[in-house]
């Protein structure tokens, strides 16, 4: 876009294709003024477009085309480039919320809060997606987080904070594809190409509230015909915007249906209500009618207020459930009566601080044309035109993975974006961990988290890059998926509770045996690989056929255990003495050498079914089950009893008041103590 005069800045032309009218406006920025130098607004013949979208498109390009001729007229030049807006009619946001937890606290950095952006957007795509039953591609133009959490909690900013888990809210937006293809084919065929697409709230809000005031939480709502789109401001930015689709034509069909006229007197009737106490018009009869103003806002008054409830609503949505400062209006919906006061009170504000703005805010445009329109309608048209040198926008095409795919280039377009438009999952580019293992040990729950794996390589037009990397129209990303790490693998003999030994005296001689263990009631050696949801129970105890296996020696005759007769099934605790006459082998010892299928038979034919029984040791109710019977050695298996605390004492055991034998049984009922006793 060239200039018109010398020393002039670089033209722009700006087209705000709305529901009732197109208006083009030309201009260029000197300093930190935009000079407008034409302007032609034109109404559509035809309802071409409704609730801001376009449904003939032929119909608005050459309506479009005559706007631009008229232009071209005034300017003596020809017009090629247009910065055009999108509707927020065709606008889908979705608003969700995610988190992302981190193995132990760390520093949130920027990248850190970028990828918890990045989930968000994907989230809300895929939220999108499920509910998109309309078979038309959609394109994320943008993302605005709400609220962020820091370990649950609500903060301003993440970066610097140390935290384990990090959340956010957020609201993204989304673009139909057909909507912007219809956009762009209705402006080719006036001849023009398109230079920067913007969206209408983000445009209306360039002129309509400067950046001075924007630290201030405010709320811009420009009333269009079809739609009503909303802006918010706080902190120096702007921070949300979203629309409803109830605008200044539903107030427009309601005069059609009280004054039975076509819609274009009725739009005549409305806007001149504000201006004369009594309207004049000709009916579809033909017949000479008049209405007063107050007749006009008594038929409208429900539905302004109805439209004031939702954009209040969607205002307190957008701006973390609560009310704004102040509220600016433009548009030319906007200048019903009582609008502005109906907004007010459902808010909750006093009326002066929602007010209409016009010519008032457009404190750094100047007008070099005579007789220049510096009503509120034209907010928008010259918010787009200020758009093209702030943001440069444009649809980008971008080839990923083989995939040719369109892009919104709001001028921070990275591999991160471009992969959610791909629909390559988030997962896939940053590192991913093999399984987790699951398992109790003792009751208690262990978990093993799996090893990490390598993060995706990514090349951007074949150079070494990664998902912050920019993107720019016609790059050639290349996305090669992370890889998982291994799974958790864990031996049972790794475990810590293993490390320790049972100490026990054999013949005379101290033997310190390793701790075993049980995997879901089956003993296992220390190689077996723990699965998942395995049960572990380690034992505190060996039987003594397991103690001659270890020292790898027969069982003599006379076995004792802490010098009462036992057999080769007695358990042996910690600080236990065995012993046995060496000089010969035991029968039980014999016996349990012969073969095996000797022994299931013989099993077989002594089975018998395993009962419970209920004793009181030490005051306490035990209840023992698993066993066809029980000896007294069994109840150490089900009480706390420190068998190491010894300390020079000696263990007292008592059944029913006597002394009691170790390998003797027990009944139902018994009553049993246990306790050290002094020397």
């Amino acid at each position: 876009m060239e200039g018109i005069r010398e020393g002039q800045g670089q033209l722009v032309f700006g087209l705000d294709i709305g529901t009732r009218s197109i208006v083009g406006t030309v201009g260029y920025l000197a300093g930190n003024k935009f000079h407008v130098v034409a302007q032609c607004v034109k109404e559509h013949e035809t309802r071409a477009m409704l609730d801001g979208q376009i449904h003939d498109i032929g119909k608005v390009g050459a309506t479009i085309a005559s706007v631009k001729e008229k232009l071209e007229e005034e300017l003596n030049r020809s017009l090629t480039d247009v910065c055009i807006a999108a509707a927020g009619r065709v606008l889908r946001t979705v608003t969700t919320s995610v988190e992302e937890n981190f193995s132990e606290e760390k520093e949130i950095t920027q990248e850190d809060v970028y990828t918890l952006s990045t989930m968000g957007v994907e989230k809300a795509f895929a939220e999108f997606q499920s509910t998109n039953d309309t078979g038309i591609k959609f394109y994320c133009v943008g993302y605005t987080p709400m609220r962020y959490y820091l370990n649950g909690y609500q903060i301003g900013n993440l970066e610097d904070h140390k935290a384990k888990t990090i959340g956010v809210d957020l609201i993204a937006t989304f673009l139909p594809d057909d909507v912007v293809d219809g956009l762009y084919k209705a402006v080719e065929i006036a001849g023009l190409r398109v230079a920067n697409l913007t969206l209408e709230p983000i445009a209306a809000i360039q002129v309509a509230i400067p950046e001075k005031f924007r630290m201030l939480n405010i709320a811009l709502v420009d009333v269009g015909a079809g739609t009503s789109d909303i802006s918010i401001t706080k902190d120096g930015t702007i921070t949300a915007y979203g629309m409803i689709p109830v605008a200044g034509d539903s107030l427009t069909d309601i005069i059609v249906q009280h004054c039975l006229v076509d819609f274009e007197t009725a739009e005549y009737i409305k806007r001149t209500s504000g201006e004369a106490e009594v309207i004049e018009y000709l009916d579809i009869m033909g017949l000479p009618q008049t209405i007063t103003s107050k007749e006009i806002s008594d038929i409208l008054n429900d539905s302004v207020a109805n439209m004031t409830h939702q954009v209040a609503d969607c205002i307190r949505e957008l701006n973390g459930d609560k009310s704004v400062s102040a509220v600016f209006v433009v548009g030319g919906g906007g200048i019903i009566p009582g609008y502005t006061r109906m907004l007010a009170d459902d808010l909750g504000i006093v009326p002066e601080r929602v007010a209409i703005r016009g010519e008032e805010v457009m404190q750094n445009i100047v007008f070099e044309i005579d007789d220049a329109l510096k009503t509120s309608l034209m907010v928008t048209p010259i918010g787009i035109c200020l758009s093209y040198y702030e943001q440069s926008n444009n649809f980008i095409f971008v080839d990923f993975n083989g995939e040719r795919i369109k892009l919104y280039d709001n001028g921070k377009i990275t591999v991160a974006d471009a992969a959610v438009q791909a629909q390559f999952s988030n997962e896939d580019l940053s590192p991913k961990r093999g399984k987790g293992l699951t398992f109790t040990v003792n009751n208690k729950v262990h978990m093993v988290r799996g090893q990490q794996g390598e993060a995706a390589e990514i090349f951007v037009n074949n150079e070494v890059a990664d998902m912050y990397t920019s993107v720019r129209n016609g790059d050639r990303v290349n996305v090669k998926c992370s890889t998982a790490g291994e799974d958790a693998v864990v031996e049972l003999g790794s475990l810590s509770e293993l490390h320790d030994t049972l100490h026990i005296t054999v013949n005379g001689k101290h033997i310190n045996l390793p701790k075993t263990a049980s995997v879901n009631g089956k003993r296992e050696n220390e190689f077996y690989r723990i699965a998942e949801g395995d049960k572990i129970e380690i034992r505190n105890y060996y039987t003594i056929r397991e103690v001659a296996e270890f020292l790898d020696t027969p069982v003599g005759v006379d076995l004792k255990v802490n010098d009462t007769p036992a057999n080769i099934d007695t358990r042996v605790y910690e600080s236990f003495t065995v012993s046995w006459n060496a000089g010969s082998v035991s029968d039980e010892w014999k016996d349990s050498l012969q073969p095996e299928t000797d022994k299931n038979e013989m099993q077989g034919e002594e089975q018998e079914y395993e009962t419970s029984v209920t004793v009181t040791v030490n005051g306490q109710s035990v209840t023992m089950t698993g066993k066809p019977r029980y000896v007294f050695v069994d109840v150490f298996d089900y009480i706390d009893f420190d068998l190491k605390a010894s300390a020079g004492r000696s263990i007292v055991t008592e059944l029913n008041g006597r002394s009691a034998e170790y390998m003797e049984q027990i009944l139902d009922g018994d009553i049993i103590n246990i306790y050290w006793k002094e020397s």
